[in-house]
């Protein structure tokens, strides 16, 4: 019976895609079903008497283990509903009055379901193992620890915290890393933030470390539970020192004492930040053994090594600016030695994280950070074909290419934007010889980004938008004349953020080159273009232009028209005049039939004499 995995579970469905009100309607559901099954529903009146379940029935079917269960997270689901919904009215107050009683009503139900289920299970005729048996324990003990923080019962609720986290830790180092994330998740969301608002209300110093609280309020008089972990685990309540520490899933792990960030070194005194950071320096050397024996694997497989120092490189990031934001909240001026020295390590931490995550986008990207670029197989030879001839090396394409280029490019720009947001971090800005640092960084990677994006180009054909782009690049590289002083440290085993002079000169070595080589193919491509577009208009000849000087030279393959062409030749134009009139041409009549015509057009044409009318030619 895995009661933790079976509550926990349910929480998370219920609450990805609603609230406790939601879930508890869920439970209700689940209830009534689980009561048909076992044959003890209550036939339609509420109020009849429940037939109570033994150790017997128990042992006999699972099920009643699971009736328990939704019973007690039915009423710890109304009482969450209750908080959440009445603790925005009620302001800094709180919740007060009758829905305070309501809900300190509902954890006592829940823990009472829980109390007997715990007695159940106890019982040699129940039949259950010694893990089920701490695991409902711990389910009890978090509701007792609900109760007391309720009622502002803060010692007793240190207590059944710290036996609630004790088991739980005891239960993720016997069952393994197959369900260390589900404890670790329980216990950073759900126990510890109670126990460190309990020691708050305590007043016990912050420099306090979750494991030394529950080393000291644990009970450990008349517990059976405590004894049985223990039994399995005898350094749980063991108190971290400066030596070391066990983490939950029984890693030894340094724990540090202070934190250096630029010549400057101030004490850790938040337990919380110190022991986050010891879980990144113990990542941090697993991932570098890795990537030593592992040095010819593939690129994704030695970036997603990267992730195990990421996640508790956040963790680090995510304590640093909730001490701040505690101490923020009591009133600490920003001038206190406490929030200076927060500050600072606020810095480092996040830096820290900014040098893992740019150097996981530079094992992505290739070797040597994609300066070479070389083609992949698409597919290996193997097999025969079905002609029966073995099958041949298939180039990589045109279009996987590209979209190598775009993944590099991505790449670059997220490394960009982690740069530019360093200069935020408090105390970053007046540091000009940092900043410097940061700029020559930022334009090594900038170089990088022309460079494929000029690939890419050169890939389409483009040869001017590539040479435009790596002379940008070769602009925009930093100088070697000035390396900066953490360029001079190991970068062999996982990268990071450091650069060397090897590197930048490789880089400029390679864009030199590959400028010159592409003035030379721009050049070549402006002279055949030139070379095109005067063979396509071809002057007359020469013969023709006589008048004309040639400033290029006498195209010699161009005197003549040969062989010569029949084409009209201009004369004077008197010529034509006076030939008019003895020439006969195609469709002119001949001249003598001319001549007839006219004559016979002008008499026709010949006007009628008038007769003389009367005496003198007077007419009347």
């Amino acid at each position: 019976m895995d009661i933790t995995r079976f509550i926990i579970d349910r929480r998370d469905k219920a609450l990805l895609v609603g609230d406790y009100a939601l879930y508890r309607k869920q439970l209700s559901r689940r209830l009534l079903v689980v009561r048909k099954k076992l044959k003890r529903t209550t036939r339609g009146r509420k109020y009849t008497p429940k037939a109570s379940i033994t150790a017997e029935d128990i042992a006999s079917n699972h099920e009643f283990v699971y009736l328990l269960l939704l019973s007690a997270e039915r009423a710890w689901a109304l009482a969450m509903h209750m908080k959440s919904t009445h603790a925005a009215d009620q302001g800094a107050r709180g919740i007060t009055g009758s829905t305070k009683r309501h809900v300190v009503s509902r954890f006592q139900k829940a823990n009472t379901y829980a109390t007997h289920l715990v007695n159940l299970l106890q019982e040699d005729a129940s039949g259950a193992s010694t893990q089920s048996l701490l695991q409902a324990r711990a389910y009890q003990q978090s509701l007792q620890g609900a109760i007391a923080f309720e009622k502002g019962h803060w010692e007793r609720c240190l207590r059944s915290y710290a036996e609630t986290r004790l088991l739980y830790t005891a239960l993720a180092q016997s069952q393994g890393t197959k369900q260390d994330d589900l404890f670790k998740d329980l216990l950073s969301n759900t126990i510890d933030p109670s126990l460190r608002y309990a020691a708050y209300q305590l007043k016990l110093p912050r420099t306090l470390s979750i494991e030394a609280i529950v080393a000291r309020y644990v009970p450990r008089e008349n517990n059976s539970f405590v004894a049985e972990a223990l039994q399995s685990n005898p350094d749980l309540l063991q108190e971290p020192g400066t030596a070391g520490r066990k983490s939950a899933t029984g890693d030894l792990a340094d724990v540090p004492r202070t934190i250096t960030w630029r010549s400057r070194t101030v004490k850790l005194e938040d337990a919380t930040i110190a022991q986050a950071l010891a879980s990144v320096a113990a990542a941090e050397t697993t991932l570098k053994s890795f990537l030593s024996a592992n040095q010819k694997a593939d690129r994704r497989a030695r970036a997603a090594a990267y992730d195990d120092v990421l996640l508790p490189s956040q963790d680090a990031v995510d304590a640093t600016k909730t001490a701040i934001d505690e101490l923020t909240a009591d009133g600490v001026h920003q001038g206190d030695q406490r929030m200076q020295s927060l500050q600072i390590t606020r810095t480092a931490v996040n830096y820290n994280l900014v040098e893992w995550r740019v150097g996981r986008n530079r094992v992505l990207c290739g070797e040597q950070d994609g300066v070479l670029f070389e083609s992949e197989v698409a597919r290996e030879p193997g097999g025969l074909r079905a002609d029966g001839e073995p099958r041949e090396e298939q180039e990589e394409s045109t279009g996987r290419k590209l979209n190598r280029l775009k993944e590099r490019v991505v790449l670059y720009d997220s490394t960009i934007q982690s740069l530019n947001s360093v200069k935020e971090f408090p105390g970053v800005a007046a540091d000009e010889a940092f900043v410097s640092e940061l700029e020559a960084k930022k334009a090594y990677f900038s170089s990088l980004r022309c460079l494929a994006i000029a690939r890419s180009h050169m890939l389409h054909g483009n040869k001017r938008n590539a040479l435009a782009l790596l002379s940008r690049a070769l602009d925009s590289s930093p100088h070697l004349s000035s390396p900066s002083p953490s360029q001079d440290s190991d970068n062999e085993g996982a990268p990071k953020l450091e650069i060397s002079p090897a590197q930048i000169r490789a880089l400029k070595d390679l864009l030199e080159r590959s400028v010159l080589q592409h003035r030379a193919l721009v050049e070549v491509e402006n002279l055949s273009s030139s070379r095109s577009q005067k063979n396509d208009f071809k002057p007359p000849p020469v013969i023709e232009r006589l008048d004309e000087y040639p400033p290029g030279g006498v195209d010699l393959t161009n005197l003549v028209t040969y062989p010569p062409k029949l084409q009209p030749v201009p004369v004077k134009p008197i010529f034509l005049d006076v030939a008019w009139n003895y020439i006969d041409y195609p469709g002119r009549p001949k001249k003598g039939a001319v001549k007839a015509v006219d004559a016979k057009s002008e008499a026709a044409v010949e006007p009628k004499k008038e007769t003389k009318k009367g005496w003198f030619g007077f007419g009347r």
